[in-house]
C-alpha cells in the first residue's frame, strides 16, 4: 500500500468507481430527482408571483409570497366549487363522445380499403396516448400523484420563502474561484426561468379562455370543460397543443359538421394567437428554443421520467441552455483575459 504505483491505480479505481455508483444513484434516484426539480420550478412561479407584487405592495417577502399563495388557492377552489359537478358529468360524456368519434373514424377508414377494423383503430389510439408518458412507479396510483404533488408543493413553498438561504448552502460546497460564476447562472437560470412561466401562465389563461368562450358562442357542446383542459394542455408546448385539438375537434363533429369546422377554426385561432404574440412577446425572448428542441426533449424525457419528465422537459432544456451559454461567456472571458496578458 505504501508503493506510489498502487496508491495511483488505488485513486484510478476509485474515480471509476464512484463514477458508476453515481450512474446508478442518478438512475435509482430519477423520481425524486424529478420531483426536486419540479419544486423549483413551482418555486420560481412563486418567486415571480411575488416580485411582481412587490412592485405595487411594498410588505414583507413573506406577507406578499402567503398572497399569492392564498390567491391560487381561492382560485382553483372557486373554479372547481362552481364548475366541479358540471365538469365531473361532462367528463363522463366527453369521454364517450371520444369513444364514439374514434370508432366512427375507424370504419370511415375501412371503407377506404385500409384493412383495419374500428377497434382496432380505437385500440391502437389508446395505446398511442398511454405511451405519451408512462408514469413510473412512485406516481403509477392516484395516490402516488397526489402524494408526489404535496410533496413538490411544500417543498417549493420553503425555497420560495428564503430562495438565497439554499443559494448560499450550495455555493458553500464549492471551490471560492467558482462562487461568483455560480451566482451568475444561478441568478440568470431564475431569470430565464421565471420569464418562461410568466409566458406559460399567460398562455394557459389566453388558450382556455379563449377556447371556452368562442366555443361558448359557437354552441359547441362541453365548451367550459373543453377550456380548461386546453388551458392545462398549454403548459406543453407542442404535445399539448396537439392532444387539446383533436379533443376540440371530435367533440366539435359530434354536434355536426358546421359545429366541427367551427371547433377547428377556433382551435387554429387560438393557437395562432399564442404562437404568434404570446410566445415571441414573452417566453421566446427569455429562453428562444427551437420547436422541434422542445418536442424532442419532451419525447426522451416523457420515456425515461415519465409524465414528470414530459412536464419538465422544456425548463430543464432552458436551464441546460442558460448553464452552457454562461459557461462559454466565461471561457471568451478568460481567454481575452490570457491575450491581453500575453499581448502586453
Amino acid at each position: 500500500m505504501r508503493s506510489p504505483l498502487v496508491q495511483h491505480e488505488i485513486k484510478r479505481a476509485g474515480v471509476w468507481i464512484a463514477m458508476a455508483v453515481a450512474v446508478a444513484l442518478v438512475v435509482l434516484l430519477a423520481q425524486p430527482i424529478m420531483l426536486i426539480l419540479g419544486a423549483l420550478v413551482l418555486t420560481t412561479m412563486m418567486d415571480g408571483g411575488t416580485r411582481l407584487l412587490g412592485r405595487v405592495l411594498p410588505i414583507g417577502r413573506g406577507w406578499r409570497l402567503a398572497i399569492v399563495l392564498l390567491s391560487a388557492l381561492l382560485f382553483m377552489g372557486y373554479t372547481f366549487y362552481l364548475t366541479g359537478a358540471s365538469l365531473a358529468a361532462q367528463a363522463q360524456a366527453m369521454r364517450t363522445i371520444v369513444e364514439a368519434q374514434v370508432t366512427r373514424i375507424g370504419g370511415w377508414m375501412q371503407q377506404l380499403g385500409v384493412t383495419t377494423t374500428p377497434d382496432d383503430f380505437k385500440s391502437l389510439a389508446t395505446q398511442a396516448f398511454s405511451s405519451i408518458g408512462r408514469v413510473t412507479a412512485a406516481v403509477s396510483t392516484m395516490m402516488g400523484a397526489v402524494t408526489s404533488g404535496v410533496m413538490m408543493l411544500v417543498l417549493a413553498i420553503f425555497i420560495a420563502v428564503d430562495p438565497r438561504l439554499y443559494e448560499r448552502g450550495v455555493a458553500w460546497m464549492l471551490p471560492m474561484n467558482s462562487r461568483v460564476s455560480f451566482y451568475n447562472v444561478a441568478d440568470k437560470m431564475g431569470w430565464t426561468l421565471r420569464r418562461l412561466m410568466f409566458g406559460r401562465l399567460i398562455g394557459m389563461a389566453v388558450e382556455g379562455v379563449g377556447t371556452w368562450l368562442l366555443l361558448l358562442a359557437g354552441g359547441v357542446p362541453m365548451a367550459g370543460l373543453l377550456g380548461i383542459l386546453t388551458g392545462l394542455f398549454a403548459f406543453l408546448p407542442n404535445i399539448g397543443s396537439i392532444i387539446s385539438g383533436v379533443l376540440i375537434v371530435l367533440v366539435g363533429f359530434s354536434a355536426g359538421v358546421d359545429a366541427g369546422l367551427y371547433a377547428f377554426g377556433v382551435y387554429l385561432v387560438v393557437q395562432i394567437v399564442d404562437g404568434y404574440l404570446i410566445v415571441p412577446m414573452v417566453a421566446k425572448r427569455a429562453t428562444d428554443l427551437a420547436p422541434a428542441l422542445v418536442l424532442a426533449a419532451q419525447i426522451i424525457f416523457g420515456a425515461l421520467f415519465g409524465i414528470l419528465g414530459l412536464f419538465l422537459a422544456d425548463p430543464i432544456i432552458a436551464m441546460i441552455k442558460v448553464y452552457l451559454e454562461e459557461r462559454s461567456k466565461a471561457i471568451n472571458d478568460s481567454d481575452d483575459a490570457k491575450a491581453i496578458v500575453v499581448a502586453k
